[in-house]
């Protein structure tokens, strides 16, 4: 399979046309190599227009949904990021091409590792992996001008958007109602307020996002 073949039409049919005009963006896609962030026999399911499970609570969403959500967090060249549940690193990669320095945050010790096995051959230098508790966020570390959720979430991630910067953005994908949608949240002063995007089609639901479960009688 020609990969990088595949990444251009990627591109143009999965994430040009789908009103995500920032050239920076559309660059970083273009030139990351998604299917390295997968184990060896999915692989050729890296550019289809499908959510991708990989692990046990991890996906790679598709390209669509993931640069539009990145268009809404409008990451800047001086920004520091924090990636939650960043998994295999592919949206650490394109962060990193992004904004100043990236935080990649992940529980699972054998992602982490491979993660970062990637960026040192890809030459992704200001990204920095950390072990940790993906729902409490990396409060040492921040505050963060943007925090990206690598996964779809259920409930409002409490103690992430405290650790956003005044003005700071958080972006998630957020299933309701069997609905995901892009969201983010935006703080000002004290106070944080969500904004819906644009539908999305993921369904995965990270371990420590899923809602609680409710008796039924």
């Amino acid at each position: 399979m020609d990969f990088e073949l595949a990444r251009k039409h990627m591109v143009d049919s999965q994430v040009r046309p789908n009103d995500v005009v920032d050239s920076r963006i559309q660059r970083a896609f273009e030139t990351t190599a998604r299917e390295r962030y997968l184990p060896a026999e999915l692989r050729g399911q890296a550019y289809i227009d499908r959510e991708v499970v990989y692990a046990p609570g991890r996906s790679l969403a598709t390209a669509r949904d993931l640069a539009k959500l990145f268009a809404a967090i409008s990451i800047s060249p001086r920004d520091l990021v924090l990636d939650v549940a960043c998994g295999s690193g592919y949206s650490t990669a394109i962060a990193a091409q992004l904004g100043d320095m990236v935080v990649a945050l992940e529980s699972d010790r054998k992602l982490a590792e491979r993660a970062q096995e990637v960026w040192n051959e890809t030459g992704v230098v200001n990204a920095a992996m950390i072990a940790g508790d993906p729902a409490a966020g990396a409060a040492k570390q921040g505050p963060f001008d943007v925090i990206l959720v690598g996964g779809v979430i259920e409930t409002e991630p409490t103690a992430l958007l405290k650790q956003l910067k005044d003005g700071g953005r958080l972006g998630a994908l957020f299933l309701k109602n069997g609905l995901s949608r892009g969201v983010v949240w935006r703080r000002s002063g004290a106070a944080t307020a969500m904004k819906e995007v644009f539908d999305a089609s993921a369904k995965t639901v990270l371990p420590g996002f899923a809602r609680p479960k409710s008796f039924v009688f």
